[in-house]
């Protein structure tokens, strides 16, 4: 069921991507706090997925969580897969697109909306 569904070109990605991008999309590398475009974007519409053009979330998901990072109370249904994380001596969930794989943050369970949820992304990974 969590079997990607479009296959990537990793060569054609480094010349697409800046460095910066690959890292964060291809290696799960994390943008610094407050640095990234999305973080104050109000915009009405879907938030994509950089790498393969799939919807993810809805602005109205969006919400300021004072992190520094675009935070969402949902994922539009199907849009990301759930992964258990145990890198740099956490435990946390890392979120991944479902339709090509490529990382784009973390979840958390102390959303302030009735979802319970905090949706953590890296601006760099949406479009």
């Amino acid at each position: 069921m969590n079997e990607i569904k479009v296959k990537v070109n990793e060569e054609e990605l480094r010349t697409r991507l800046t460095p910066e991008e690959y890292a964060v999309l291809r290696e799960k590398g994390t943008e610094a706090p407050f640095s990234g475009k999305l973080l104050h974007d109000d915009r009405d519409g879907m938030y994509k997925c950089k790498v393969c053009g799939q919807d993810l979330f809805s602005s109205e998901a969006k919400f300021d969580s004072g992190t520094g990072w675009p935070s969402f109370d949902q994922a539009l249904p199907g849009s990301v897969v759930e992964k258990e994380d145990k890198d740099h001596g956490m435990v946390r969930t890392e979120i991944t697109c479902s339709r090509c794989g490529s990382h784009l943050g973390h979840v958390f369970p102390d959303g302030p909306t009735d979802t319970g949820k905090r949706y953590c992304l890296n601006s760099i990974c949406l479009v």
